[in-house]
């Protein structure tokens, strides 16, 4: 079962995306910033960090460049509705992908999917 480290300040937002994969089959880990989410890295393995670019504390991009130093293999992708401008910086991962808000729940599992190339049909929500 592939695992999802999900950061996402927003409380509603988060609980709505956690279950939404654990739902097709995800095994999600879920924190409401980028501080939790590195504490998790230095104890787990996870297959995908999905987080949102702007949180207290740390911000999602800075969140991904401290995370692919404690596990490189980890795919990226940033949930946002701030994605043209806080990506223009070029700070982010080249092979992060940006889902932007608002997205449906079919946008998000599909773009999951396309990640891990799942020949998984996730049209279930």
């Amino acid at each position: 079962m592939l695992r999802i480290l999900l950061a996402e300040d927003d409380d509603s937002m988060r609980e709505y995306l956690a279950r939404a994969l654990e739902r097709v089959g995800y095994a999600v880990s879920a924190v409401d910033r980028g501080t939790e989410a590195l504490k998790l890295l230095v104890d787990r393995r996870f297959d995908l960090l999905l987080t949102d670019i702007v949180m207290p504390e740390m911000d999602g991009i800075e969140l991904a460049q401290k995370a692919s130093g404690i596990a490189p293999d980890m795919k990226v992708m940033f949930i946002t509705g701030f994605a043209a401008v806080a990506l223009r910086s070029n700070a982010a991962p080249p092979q992060a992908r940006v889902l932007s808000k608002p997205f449906h729940l079919r946008d998000l599992v599909a773009e999951v999917d396309r990640l891990f190339q799942s020949e998984d049909a996730h049209g279930r929500l």
